[in-house]
């Protein structure tokens, strides 16, 4: 009966020579002790969980003979001849005779290697959730948060005993509460749902945009029991995607203006060239003008400083400079001419060349007597510059529409800096007004 039980087991005399082993003990040790000649253990080898040796004298059914007494749930590995290990725990038990004497032992060995397997890859498994920097998190099937890893009280800000227990709902703004009732019923279907971007509330009130995989969690049954979610903070992602458009809207803009203001630059040399000679020169010329002006709105990517110091009102000429038959005939600048330098100078350059593009488009320059006029004051520690077009195509209203460069000017000023700045359409011509810090003006 013992010989054919599946678990297994042997017996020794008192002195622990085995006397009798099954074929389950024979499967486990991976060898056939001969009987007689194996003392305490049929194994090859020994060791202890720390997998340091155990010598058979010392092992567990050694120690019960000698104790006279069962000896219960000490873990041992042992290794076959092949190499491969056994971790099983025996329960060794003494044997006494009617009289008292002990007669030997019986041992029966319990195969826990695939526990251990297990317990040793959920300890892997949780290493990695409680190390990984994204945040990772599970819930049941009420939406009720059972674990939380040190990348969730990273991002949300909450520590495990603060939100284990508590509903999921405390994460999701309450926008967005929909979300979740339709979550759990694609989990409860054992559907896994990937790259999910939506937006969670950290524990202070702020909203971050972040990407969720949601999967089923299932008990040993195969049953659903809840979900895992891993979280990660996409903030970063999407403004980098916004940059990118942003960079694309920018170069489709200015290639498009290139196009149209090198036909007003023909234009504009055509009325004062009286051969194609002439004709030739002053488009090259302005045409030279026109990539001195538009080197000035890119950011010199090599350094941390945008361009070489300036001047306001060289900065300005500069950029209108292609638009003229001579300097000051066509545009006027006056007041003080302040310094410029650093991050300004770009950012001015770019909003002059889009007011040049846009009145040579549209404005006061792509007539032949338009005129502009750029008025510089200082109020207050504040700059306020005016730039006043005269003398172009009738205006009968406001544009109802911006495009990207209306945008692209205002984000400059209002933004980059920490300006204001304003729009009057008047018949007779366009007024914009800026102010902002003559602080802004410097290399800071």
């Amino acid at each position: 009966m013992l010989r054919t039980l599946p678990v297994a087991v042997y017996m020794t005399d008192a002195e622990g020579w085995i006397t009798f082993c099954n074929d389950a003990a024979i499967r486990l040790w991976g060898l056939a002790p001969e009987i007689g000649k194996a003392r305490y253990n049929g194994a090859w080898k020994l060791f202890r969980p720390d997998g340091t040796p155990l010598p058979h004298d010392e092992g567990p059914l050694a120690l019960s003979l000698r104790e006279r007494k069962p000896v219960l749930g000490v873990d041992t590995i042992a290794e076959r001849p092949d190499g491969s290990r056994v971790h099983f725990i025996p329960y060794p038990t003494p044997l006494f005779s009617a009289t008292g004497r002990l007669t030997g032992a019986v041992n029966i060995l319990i195969d826990i290697t695939g526990r251990y397997q297990a317990e040793l890859t959920a300890q892997r498994l949780a290493a990695i959730v409680e190390s990984s920097d994204d945040a990772i998190l599970a819930k049941d099937l009420d939406g009720i948060i059972t674990a939380w890893n040190a990348g969730a009280q990273k991002l949300f800000g909450y520590a495990p005993e603060e939100v284990i227990g508590k509903p999921i709902t405390i994460l999701i703004p309450l926008d967005r509460h929909d979300e979740e009732p339709r979550m759990l019923a694609r989990i409860r279907a054992g559907e896994r749902i990937g790259r999910f971007e939506t937006v969670r509330r950290r524990r202070d009130g702020t909203l971050v945009e972040v990407s969720l995989s949601v999967s089923p969690v299932k008990d040993a049954d195969g049953r659903i029991v809840g979900a895992s979610k891993i979280v990660r903070d996409i903030t970063e992602q999407r403004r980098a995607r916004e940059r990118q458009v942003l960079l694309l809207r920018e170069m489709s803009h200015r290639v498009k203006n290139l196009f149209t203001l090198a036909g007003a630059v023909v234009t504009l040399s055509a009325r004062s060239s009286a051969s194609v000679e002439q004709l030739t020169e002053a488009v090259q010329s302005r045409l030279g003008a026109l990539a001195r002006a538009h080197e000035l709105t890119l950011a010199d990517i090599g350094r941390e400083k945008a361009a070489t110091p300036t001047s306001l009102h060289a900065l300005a000429r500069t950029i209108v400079s292609p638009y003229e038959e001579a300097p000051g005939r066509r545009v006027a600048i006056s007041g003080p001419d302040l310094p410029v330098e650093g991050h300004a100078v770009t950012g001015l350059a770019l909003v002059f060349h889009e007011f040049a593009t846009n009145a040579a488009k549209y404005g006061a320059l792509s007539m032949p007597d338009g005129q502009v006029r750029i008025a510089v004051a200082v109020e207050a520690e504040r700059l306020r510059l005016d730039w006043l077009e005269r003398g172009g195509p009738p205006i009968e209203a406001a544009p109802e529409t911006s495009g990207f460069g209306t945008w692209l000017a205002d984000g400059t000023i209002k933004g980059q800096l920490k300006g204001e700045l304003s729009r009057r359409w008047h018949r007779d011509g366009l007024v914009i007004g800026i102010s902002l810090p003559l602080s802004q003006l410097g290399s800071s």
